[in-house]
């Protein structure tokens, strides 16, 4: 005999566990079901834990450069084994919290295996046996996992996806990362920063590739100033494994083929969902594996629904959450309640952060894309060494870039490297939600010292009025 809900939600990550606690918010009995650990890969094996192990490192790297802030600091070392152990910590206090969540708003967790026996029906499978749910209204919020390489499969010893970087069985001496975006950007300055050897491989022109170009160039710069290696239009063809390495056959811009050697290889070339044998075949439509929804995240067929990292991208934890707060709303309104009012996400509006040394982040569109959608421009910058409180923290390593529509003022795109970006590109974020023009960020008034005067300043040299620089 099934057990019946109004949601069932596949899948604990940051888009499903906050669409189940949004449902239940609604009153809607609700359940989720999950295979591993609640919180999914972002609390558990993604955006957190890596956070706190760079953090360890941007600790380590200030502990080294202490005479530069009048301090002695002797005998500094890091200790890879403890900064895995805090990481795996912070993870495990989040898992529970998540766990603590689900108990306070009533949802019923069912751990298992699960797969869709009709449109709005899960069978979940444990150890304890074969489990049977039905639901008005079933959610799919599967994830996704990292891509292996088709010539070189992880093996956790030589070549590693980011879960086996996150708890390497040993310090590497020479490191090479297939891949510059965040992930592979993220490990490259955690390595690096530690005292590791690093080569980054980007197949594309510049690292980053997502992002802004000057942005990019800026990166690749600071990071070639810190040691590592960067290599762009170039691809790894080959990766022969052995006890005491790996052997990479790189093909440079020139066409050159070389073979270099390295202690471990991380593969960092992007995703792919976890769509398959959950029995969605005939109820979804699908490009490359991803569930194909609407704004809202409705699939074809009626009472199945998808979000976040199994659906197209960006593959964000923020975006999954959101859809799923979007996506209970939809629900809760389908089921009768009218006093919800469910928004699509702006899509324009989602930031996107990498957290690497410096660090970089942004909204909306890059310069080029403005100007490909046909918008005549005006573009701002600001150095951080033109903002007295980077020069104070010893950060004047960094830039903001504003890009505006030159006849509405409309704020198309914001993009940052430099320390705590990732905290200030917020404020941009917000403005875009409200559809602000120059004029209300120019007559904002931003605190001194801080950081985000820099962002005041970017808006202000777009319009040829800035002040300190």
């Amino acid at each position: 005999m099934s057990v019946s809900y109004d949601v069932a939600v596949l899948g604990s990550g940051p888009g499903g566990y906050v669409a189940a606690i949004r449902c239940a918010q609604l009153g809607l009995k609700t359940a989720i079901v999950e295979r591993e650990n609640l919180g999914g890969i972002c609390l558990n094996w993604g955006c957190i834990p890596t956070k706190a192990m760079l953090r360890s490192a941007e600790i380590y790297h200030y502990m080294q450069n202490a005479h530069d802030y009048g301090l002695v600091a002797k005998g500094i070392e890091a200790d890879l084994e403890a900064i895995v152990s805090r990481s795996r910590g912070v993870a495990k206090q989040l898992n529970q919290g998540v766990g603590h969540l689900m108990k306070k708003n009533k949802i019923t967790v069912h751990m298992g295996e699960g797969s869709l026996t009709g449109a709005t029906s899960l069978a979940v499978t444990s150890d304890k046996g074969t489990e049977d749910l039905a639901a008005k209204h079933v959610i799919l919020a599967t994830g996704a996992r990292a891509r292996d390489l088709p010539f070189a499969p992880t093996d956790g010893k030589r070549i590693w996806t980011y879960r086996h970087a996150m708890v390497p069985p040993e310090k590497p001496t020479k490191l090479l990362i297939i891949g510059s975006g965040a992930i592979g950007i993220e490990f490259a300055s955690f390595y690096n920063d530690i005292g590791v050897d690093v080569t980054v491989v980007e197949m594309l022109d510049r690292i980053v590739p997502a992002e802004d170009e000057e942005i990019s160039a800026f990166l690749e710069k600071a990071m070639v100033k810190q040691g590592m290696t960067i290599l762009t239009g170039t691809g790894v063809e080959d990766l022969k494994v052995s006890d005491k390495g790996v052997t990479a056959s790189i093909t440079g811009k020139d066409g050159t083929v070389s073979e270099t050697e390295f202690s471990h290889v991380i593969s960092a070339i992007g995703i792919q969902p976890n769509t398959e044998n959950i029995g969605l075949e005939d109820y979804v439509e699908m490009d490359r594996g991803f569930i194909q929804i609407d704004p809202l995240g409705r699939t074809k067929t009626p009472g199945l629904w998808a979000i976040g990292d199994c659906t197209p991208g960006p593959w964000l934890a923020h975006k999954a959450s959101h859809e799923g707060v979007a996506c209970a709303e939809a629900i809760a309104q389908e089921l009768g309640d009218t006093d919800v009012h469910p928004h699509a996400m702006d899509r324009s509006a989602i930031p996107g952060c990498t957290y690497c040394h410096p660090q970089v982040a942004s909204v909306g569109l890059t310069e080029a894309q403005a100007k490909e959608a046909g918008h005549a421009i005006k573009v701002g910058r600001f150095p951080f060494i033109g903002n007295g409180k980077a020069i104070a923290l010893g950060e004047a390593e960094g830039l903001i870039k504003t890009v505006f529509d030159a006849g509405t003022g409309e704020l198309l795109g914001a993009h940052m490297v430099g320390a705590e970006v990732t905290e200030l590109i917020q404020g941009y974020t917000i403005g875009k939600t409200l559809e602000t023009t120059e004029a209300e960020i120019m007559q904002t008034v931003f605190p001194h010292p801080t950081l985000s005067e820099m962002m005041h300043e970017s808006v202000l040299d777009a319009y040829g009025r800035a002040l300190h620089f």
